[in-house]
């Protein structure tokens, strides 16, 4: 699995114009599944955004993590994340998981973030979604199951 956290200020995704999902201090994580990813890999990225600490501890340190901060998570599927464009222009996606194998995973990475006690809202998955940031830093942090844990 790959993600992207982004530390924001604030957050939301937006499906046909409506505003489905908001949060305010926490990250903004952009998840992709891989179609060799399983329930391990789920639960090792959400335990690694829980535990992240990428907030400032008031000395100038990054030493917070959400649960210190009262940090909200909003998380969003991406399967574009696993593009592939080292032999051409157009990306290819055969890498990526699909449909309900995605899904699956995606809602464990969120399920397993909530079982932190850390408040978490989510996209609408294989949705046309719209949205919206205010990196706070910014701060962006890669993550890829294969290669972080």
């Amino acid at each position: 699995m790959r993600a992207v956290v982004q530390r924001v200020a604030r957050a939301s995704v937006a499906v046909a114009g409506a505003t489905i999902a908001a949060i305010e201090r926490g990250f903004l994580v952009l998840v992709g599944v891989a179609v060799d990813d399983g329930e391990h890999d789920a639960d090792g990225l959400a335990r690694k955004i829980a535990g992240l600490r990428v907030f400032d501890d008031g000395a100038g340190a990054m030493n917070r993590a959400l649960a210190d901060v009262g940090g909200a998570v909003l998380v969003v599927s991406q399967f574009t994340l696993l593009g592939d464009v080292r032999k051409a222009r157009r990306p290819s996606f055969v890498a990526a998981a699909r449909g309900e194998h995605a899904e699956r995973l995606y809602e464990r990475v969120a399920r397993g973030i909530a079982d932190t006690g850390i408040a978490v809202r989510t996209g609408a998955f294989g949705a046309d979604m719209a949205v919206e940031l205010v990196n706070d830093g910014p701060v962006t942090i890669l993550l890829d199951t294969k290669r972080t844990f």
